[in-house]
């Protein structure tokens, strides 16, 4: 797990996004790693849970579109493909073998700046 700052007493946060600064919103997810343990915060935003598959799907598009901009040789789609791959086998899926045919190529992909349909409390 990753390790910013070598100093144990100081907690390494992101910054805010510009946008949330600028127009407001609210926080529903926040994620950190301390002495290599995940821990999690979250607020119950959805009336149906499940609506947190299409939160995640989107956090593993836009953390793949962070990765391919900042690593040379890494597309958006792999390492999104790579995110879901390993999300899957953690929940026990057994991996899928390649046929050649790409199913991606039917959809359209969806634009990053996608809103979520969520349903109010």
């Amino acid at each position: 797990m990753a390790n910013v700052n070598d100093d144990p007493q100081i907690y390494q946060a992101l910054a805010l996004p510009e946008q949330a600064l600028e127009r407001g919103g609210v926080e529903i997810l926040r994620l950190g790693i301390v002495e290599d343990e995940l821990y999690v915060s979250a607020l119950p935003a959805f009336k149906d849970a499940g609506e947190w598959g299409e939160v995640l799907s989107e956090v593993a598009r836009r953390l793949g579109a962070i990765y391919a901009a900042q690593t040379e040789g890494l597309s958006k789609r792999d390492v999104t493909i790579a995110i879901a791959e390993a999300f899957v086998a953690d929940f026990g899926a057994k991996p899928v073998k390649a046929t050649g045919k790409s199913s991606t190529a039917k959809k359209p992909a969806k634009k990053a700046g996608k809103k979520l349909s969520r349903k109010k409390r």
